[in-house]
């Protein structure tokens, strides 16, 4: 039997973009991935929470093949172990389920190779596998994280997260990454893109500084939200009256279909969403989280 002291990973769920942050900005939120490993004769892989019937429990699993590969690179061999993985994060629901497992994986393997790799280093590898730094980066170190990417080397600087209530709408029905990607045009007028890089940087002003009267204009986006619209019931209400409603900003998490919005008084905006969603006749669930600071952590279990 392989020996390791038993040990358990938690990572939390993400949202990216915050609106105009395309690909670069992110935030850690109160769901969580958690993987939990100890030494077996064999390996045995059990799942609890959601999961979709195309996800593999097997070495096809993201997780298992994340493992695989960062043993493959040291060229050690793998030990065997039971992982026991309990899923608290919506699937293909723009909550960065892809990047926790990513994160978690590659936090597991650091902790079974000896605990070779440095931060920086697991956020490269990561980022590498995910193509972008926002999820993964807040997944890793939680709290904002603003991130860039020039397909070699991640850089990443990390803000406490803004004490403030979140109201996330998560429709049951799950939205596709690619396809979410594909409805983007591949060119941006100079004025599209200045205006919206520049709100992008007064979102990152707003939540350093706690100018939360700033949120409703800082988080509107001209990268992506509009072209997704089509894609995700309730988007364009949420966009444009949200805010009436109690919402200090509101965009949609990640490539959706979840919408997020900040709030200080989460259930009007609750009552809004709930609202807007039973006349849509769209099956979503309105939950209230929170911002987290702690990011992707490792626990040591009694064998």
């Amino acid at each position: 039997m392989s020996q390791f002291q038993p040990f358990r990973v938690i990572t939390p769920c993400s949202t990216a973009n915050l609106g105009p942050g395309f690909d670069s900005l992110g935030m850690a939120l109160s769901r969580y991935l958690m993987l939990s490993f100890a030494p077996s004769e064999t390996r045995i892989v059990e799942y609890r929470g959601e999961i979709l019937p195309h996800i593999p429990l097997d070495d096809r699993n993201l997780i298992i093949r994340v493992i695989k590969e960062a043993f493959a690179d040291a060229g050690k061999k793998l030990p065997e172990f039971r992982l026991v993985i309990e899923n608290e994060i919506p699937l293909v629901r723009g909550l960065g389920s892809s990047a926790a497992a990513i994160v978690g994986a590659l936090v597991a393997a650091n902790q079974l190779l000896g605990r070779p790799w440095s931060q920086e280093e697991i956020l490269d590898r990561a980022t590498r596998l995910e193509g972008h730094p926002d999820n993964v980066g807040a997944s890793l170190v939680g709290g904002v994280v603003v991130t860039s990417w020039d397909g070699k080397k991640a850089r990443l600087v990390r803000m406490d997260p803004p004490e403030l209530p979140v109201v996330a709408v998560i429709p049951k029905e799950p939205l596709s990454t690619k396809l979410a990607r594909q409805v983007l045009p591949s060119y941006y007028s100079r004025e599209e893109a200045v205006l919206s890089s520049s709100r992008a940087n007064l979102l990152v002003a707003s939540l350093a500084t706690g100018r939360w009267d700033l949120l409703s204009y800082a988080m509107k986006d001209g990268f992506h939200q509009p072209y997704r619209e089509r894609l995700v019931p309730g988007l364009k209400d949420a966009l444009r009256n949200a805010c009436r409603h109690g919402a200090l900003g509101v965009a949609l998490s990640g490539a959706g279909p979840t919408i997020i919005s900040f709030a200080k008084d989460p259930k009007r905006v609750i009552a809004y969403f709930e609202s807007v969603f039973q006349k849509l006749r769209v099956p979503a669930d309105v939950v209230e989280l929170r911002a987290v600071s702690a990011g992707a952590t490792v626990e040591t279990v009694d064998g």
